[in-house]
């Protein structure tokens, strides 16, 4: 499952988020989304779990949680249009 991190501290780095979600399972990838021009980071970003029911916890349980001193909103990604 792909799981969309939203309002992320620009701080927060991958490891990070990393860190903080694999107290649910394993992590397959972390992605922090930047900008392409300016390479700084756009607040939000992705974390891949193979896992779906470790995923499931990962967005209750990261959901509203804070991180860097920014509470996090957590759901599942929806596909790009």
């Amino acid at each position: 499952m792909n799981i969309f991190v939203g309002n992320l501290s620009y701080e927060a780095t991958e490891d990070d988020l990393k860190a903080a979600f694999e107290q649910f399972g394993n992590v397959k990838d972390v992605r922090v989304i930047t900008d392409r021009y300016t390479n700084r980071p756009r607040g939000f970003g992705f974390v891949e779990m193979p896992d779906n029911t470790q995923a499931q916890e990962a967005v209750d349980g990261m959901n509203d949680a804070e991180l860097k001193g920014r509470r996090l909103r957590v759901n599942e990604a929806r596909p790009r249009r």
